[in-house]
Order: C-alpha cells, then structure tokens, then sequence
C-alpha cells in the first residue's frame, strides 16, 4: 500500500507522521500549485505564539502552474529571516544545538525550484532522524485514487482541512501559551530530539 503525499516546506507532524507510518512513499509532484498551503509555508512556536514562516514565490500570468515549476523568488533575504525566527523560538530548546549545523546549510544555499527546496528540507529532516526514506514521484496527477493501492494524504498539505490531534510534548514556550498542536516537524526535532521517531510512529492519523 502506498502513502501518497505532497512534498511541502519542512512538513507538519502530521505530515511526517504520515511518512514515518508509509510502508511505500510516493510524493504527488504533477498537481497544480495552490496559495496557502503548506507547499510554502510552515508553522513555529514563537516567544508570541504561533508564527508563519513562508516561502516568497514567482508570480506568474498563468492562471494554473505545476508546483513542480514554482520558482522562489530570491531577491530578498527570506532564508535569513526564517533562520533569524527559528533562533529567536528555539535557541533554548533542548535541541536546537545539536541539529543546528545539519540544518542551516539550508538557509544558506539559494535554491531556485520550490520542489528542489521542499526536497532538500526532506532530506535534512531525514538526516537528523538517521533515517532513509525511500520513494517514488508521480507521474501523471490523480484527482481521485484507488483506496486498495493508496493512502492519499495529499489532503495534509492544507492546514484547513487538517484536523490532526496530537499527544502533547514539551515546547519551549509552553508555559505563556500552552500546548501547539501540529507544527513543523522541526518544533518536534528540536523539543524532542531523539525521541521524535518513537513520538511519531505511536500518532493516529486519520484519512478524510
């Protein structure tokens, strides 16, 4: 049975928990771009609660683009202010040290495709855990799919209609604003550091 997800922006939990759980992974790579979703974007828990963090793109005349052929738009800094805010959030979480040099070579080289962007940040995700992941991509788009062959959780990628619930663990500001639920992986990562695996193999995710 395969998992079929999007690839997204250093995914929520409950995107990688969907990864984690995947006896076959394939990543959804011919749909057509849409705005705010977790294709750009990813969620931190800030001094002041909850903060965005989001990827500035190309705009195009185009009324439809492939996600595939979304272009970053690298004229300004962006990269230095999302690594700027996640200091500000977790430079004291228990962590936040120990996966710093793995992470930010992230924000220091300038990817141009959004793809090549949500991929790499897979990748370091992967490397922090010790983790492999092995997958396939897409190679036409599915509006609907044969639920004998797949787990489609391509419904993830919009926050909204995410309605995942988590067993709560300590954040770094827990004590002003309580319990986040759902946020980037990288809340887990640096909060949880090696337990994170074992965190998300034991989470219930439930299909639309």
């Amino acid at each position: 049975m395969y998992s079929l997800l999007h690839p997204t922006y250093f995914p929520s939990i409950s995107h990688f928990t969907a990864l984690i759980q995947a006896e076959k992974l394939i990543f959804e790579i011919e749909d057509n771009f849409q705005k705010q979703t977790n294709r750009n974007r990813t969620y931190i828990y800030s001094p002041n609660g909850i903060q965005l963090l989001n990827i500035p793109i190309k705009h195009s005349k185009l009324n439809r683009q492939k996600t595939k052929e979304i272009k970053i738009e690298n004229d300004f800094d962006w990269q230095k202010q999302h690594f700027k805010s996640l200091e500000s959030a977790y430079r004291s979480s228990p962590f936040f040290e120990y996966f710093e040099d793995d992470i930010r070579p992230v924000f220091e080289k300038k990817q141009h495709f959004l793809l090549d962007l949500n991929f790499e940040t897979l990748e370091v995700i992967s490397k922090c855990l010790r983790m492999k992941f092995n997958f396939e991509t897409t190679t036409e788009f599915f509006h609907e799919t044969d639920p004998s062959k797949f787990l489609d959780f391509r419904f993830l990628t919009n926050g909204k209609k995410d309605n995942s619930q988590f067993e709560p663990y300590p954040q770094v500001f827990d004590d002003k604003h309580g319990f986040i639920n759902n946020l980037s992986v990288l809340d887990l990562l640096f909060n949880e550091g090696k337990f994170t695996v074992d965190y998300l193999k034991n989470q219930k995710l439930i299909l639309k």
